[in-house]
């Protein structure tokens, strides 16, 4: 990765938790069961993706494997205090991430082996992008962090270099992050066009709690 796109990496994996802390809070305790983006998962489910994959990438980067992260990629990690578990796990992986050699670490990761530092720059973009599917879900403001946005989009290919499956490379399967069918009607914002790369579909306005999802859905990666 680019010394650009490595600049204060924690520090962007911590923002991008807290933006979905932040919309996570919102959750009224009605809207758990409500559909995502990501077809295969409700509100808490794709809350559970986010929690258990922190923990997950924790396991990798103190020794564990890909068969492990496989084996317990849907296992309950919220119990009864979905935001209390989910802050947990991003404080846990962020104190795991501050050891000094945790961004050189060969992880095994199950898209394949991966340097610590390019698995934090994966986990990034997943909060991120799921920060969107869950604002949807829930009929928010679904405006990202402007500085997400802009470090995403202007390194996309770095952070999912040499990996089998991205949403930048033309021999990737595509089988997460397709561009939707058809073009925008108009020349899209930043956040728009990264939000198509990433698979996502954005309306311009927003549909109203508790009705399905008006766009292309796609189930998060391995993350």
């Amino acid at each position: 990765m680019t010394s650009a796109a490595l600049d204060g990496l924690l520090d962007r994996f911590l923002l991008a938790g807290g933006e979905f802390e932040r919309t996570l809070r919102s959750v009224r305790p009605g809207q758990w069961t409500l559909p995502t983006p990501c077809t295969d998962w409700n509100v808490r489910q794709l809350v559970n993706h986010m929690a258990r994959g922190n923990l997950n990438h924790h396991l990798l980067l103190t020794g564990g494997g890909r068969a492990e992260f496989l084996r317990l990629r849907d296992a309950d990690a919220l119990g009864d205090s979905p935001v209390a578990a989910y802050t947990a796990s991003v404080r846990r992986l962020a104190d795991a991430y501050g050891q000094s050699d945790a961004l050189c670490r060969i992880l095994d990761h199950p898209l394949g082996p991966l340097t610590g530092r390019q698995a934090l720059a994966v986990r990034t973009a997943d909060s991120t992008v799921h920060t969107w599917d869950l604002a949807t879900a829930l009929g928010l403001d679904d405006t990202l962090h402007p500085a997400l946005v802009d470090w995403l989009h202007e390194h996309l290919d770095a952070v999912y270099a040499g990996l089998p499956e991205t949403p930048v490379d033309p021999g990737s399967t595509h089988r997460y992050f397709a561009a939707p069918p058809g073009e925008p009607a108009e020349a899209p914002s930043r956040q728009a066009r990264l939000l198509r790369t990433m698979g996502r579909s954005p309306k311009p306005h927003r549909t109203p709690p508790g009705s399905p999802p008006a766009f292309t859905p796609r189930r998060g990666l391995a993350q």
